[in-house]
């Protein structure tokens, strides 16, 4: 009898302290993902953990972004979710007000998974927060990895928020932008950060002599060195002249599978004497899920007036079954209600041969505009998103007016 007492409250004894364990509080955290541990170099991002009953619902903040991650699961100690629209996933175990784990990045075959822990704190990076003077406000001529066969240019985008030392901004580059980076100014260096389920940036820098040097990471995998000069006239190749026609002629032709497994070819009766956008994109591509949002607006606003518009998507699996899985979840976060096909094929040299009328396809997303005879009219390579402010205000105003003109 003394031995069943004994294990009754052994018993009670073992579940209070795991119930101890597993309770995790509503609030404000501080998420780092660990990318150097040797190095201390610690990629840091806010979020809230929202409790609704036995549910919970993760809001990432960058900037003006906010990312809903409804794909929770909270059992005993652990805590799992998988990212919006991208194939990666974070794994966790909860002890006290300290969540730590793994980002788990599905796409890789190397590097994929990075240390992360988390803990209540409304700050990104931990520095002085007293305000200062927004000396990196403004546009700035950007080189990364310079002095190198890999040296590239892009525009630097800061915005200091008034009265603190908070900066919000993003890079532009002939290929798209680094979406939303959030991060501060203390005195003259420079901090910012985005993770957004796909990208995982951290960026360093510090002003001498008016000249930003700075690191750039992406990952646990990659890190260049990067410099920037003020330079309010600087622009970068023109979007719309990268990825051209070889033969003017030239009508753009293809079949693919649908989401419901289905033939769909441009020369099908539904596209016949309308003008159709043709989306080159991926569902892992962070900036083709920006277009992808922007496209279902337009297709909203403009397809009871004659306007379709196509996707192809070109994903990292050739397996359809899979690719179809990651390209349904985009289609159902964005509402997305024009045709997505399935290629089965990976990467820019397949979309050039399937597309093979164009000199190349350099980047996803691109985006080929088509009149009411298949002809192409203008082809915009890469895609500068909601992040870049007036740039894309000026970019969907130029869209807006050739896609009106199209359906004359």
């Amino acid at each position: 009898m003394f031995k069943n007492y004994f294990l009754i409250v052994l018993f009670i004894l073992n579940s209070a302290n795991v119930l101890a364990k597993t309770s995790i509080k509503s609030g404000q955290y501080r998420g780092i993902l660990v990318l150097n541990e040797k190095e201390s170099i610690e990629l840091p991002f806010n979020f809230d953990l929202i409790k609704n009953k036995s549910k919970i619902k993760i809001v990432i903040k960058n900037g003006q972004e906010k990312i809903v991650v409804d794909e929770v699961k909270f059992k005993g100690d652990s805590l799992n979710f998988k990212m919006p629209v991208f194939d990666t996933e974070f794994k966790c175990k909860i002890n006290g007000d300290t969540i730590k784990g793994f980002w788990i990045n599905n796409y890789r075959t190397s590097a994929k998974k990075i240390p992360f822990y988390a803990y209540p704190s409304n700050q990104r990076f931990l520095v002085n927060m007293q305000p200062t003077k927004s000396i990196f406000e403004g546009r700035w001529e950007t080189t990364f990895s310079p002095n190198t066969n890999d040296s590239s240019k892009a525009i630097g985008l800061f915005k200091h928020v008034e009265q603190t030392n908070f900066i919000e901004g993003t890079f532009l580059t002939e290929t798209g932008d680094y979406r939303y980076l959030d991060g501060v100014n203390v005195d003259n260096q420079l901090f910012l950060s985005c993770f957004d389920g796909s990208h995982a940036y951290l960026f360093t820098g510090i002003l001498t002599n008016s000249k930003i040097t700075g690191k750039f990471y992406s990952g646990s995998h990659f890190q260049t060195n990067w410099i920037a000069i003020e330079n309010k006239k600087f622009q970068l190749k023109n979007a719309n002249e990268i990825t051209f026609l070889k033969d003017k002629n030239s009508i753009i032709d293809f079949t693919f599978k649908n989401l419901n497994e289905k033939n769909v070819s441009i020369k099908d009766e539904k596209y016949k004497n309308k003008p159709v956008l043709v989306q080159v994109m991926g569902s892992w591509c962070p900036n083709c899920m920006d277009e992808s949002a922007y496209l279902a607006e337009i297709y909203q606003k403009y397809n009871l007036q004659g306007l379709e518009i196509i996707a192809l998507a070109f994903e990292k699996t050739t397996d359809f079954k899979k690719a179809q899985q990651q390209v349904i979840r985009l289609k159902n976060r964005f509402n997305i209600e024009y045709d997505i096909l399935i290629t089965q094929l990976s990467g820019k040299d397949k979309a050039s041969e399937t597309l093979n009328a164009l000199n190349k396809i350099s980047s996803f997303p691109t985006l080929l505009f088509l009149n009411k005879q298949h002809q192409v009219v203008k082809i915009h390579t890469g895609f500068n998103g909601p992040a870049t402010g007036i740039e894309f205000d000026n970019f969907k105003q130029e869209n807006e007016a050739l896609i009106n003109e199209l359906l004359k």
